[in-house]
């Protein structure tokens, strides 16, 4: 059952390491609060355990995730629809946590411009972007995904961020 679930689970979660802490912390439960169950619902329980253990490693993710980082390479016009912005940041080891009210107050009003302005993207445009930069697939299972090509998913992507780009740069948003 182990074997199954953390292969379960690296899949989902694309690292061996953090997958093994999710299944371990899956089975601390399972022992935990029902220890006193029979051992033919074990196999069962410990699923449910384990698929909300991965919800909840996403969703914490994305709590975590600052958009402000995503989008500081912006910058020169002359970029070409080749060139995939997004996969050459680095991300910084400090944290981006702001100090004072105001500072949090403003970075709010960034996250919910940013969000306003992926919601309004096209269909595909919104898809393929969310899919490659907050589901963090690639662009061979961002393909699959959406039923397209390769080609297609780069395509727009690139969209995506030149559209995000402009409509933050239009209110007055630099990242």
């Amino acid at each position: 059952m182990e074997r199954r679930a953390f292969k379960q689970c690296v899949f989902a979660v694309r690292d061996d390491d953090t997958a093994l802490d999710i299944v371990q912390d899956a089975m601390m439960k399972l022992a935990v609060n029902y220890s006193d169950r029979p051992a033919t619902e074990l196999p069962l329980l410990f699923q449910r355990i384990l698929q909300n253990a991965i919800r909840d490693h996403f969703r914490r993710q994305k709590v975590r995730s600052n958009w402000t980082s995503l989008f500081s390479a912006f910058g020169s016009k002359d970029d070409d629809d080749e060139t995939d912005i997004l996969e050459t940041l680095e991300v910084e080891d400090r944290s981006n946590i702001p100090t004072s009210p105001a500072d949090q107050l403003e970075q709010s009003q960034v996250v919910a411009a940013i969000e306003a302005a992926v919601e309004a993207l096209p269909a595909r445009q919104r898809e393929a972007f969310l899919l490659r930069y907050w589901e963090e697939l690639d662009v061979n299972e961002t393909a699959t995904a959406m039923g397209c090509s390769e080609g297609s998913v780069k395509t727009h992507c690139s969209r995506a961020v030149h559209a995000l780009a402009k409509a933050l740069r239009a209110k007055g948003i630099t990242l």
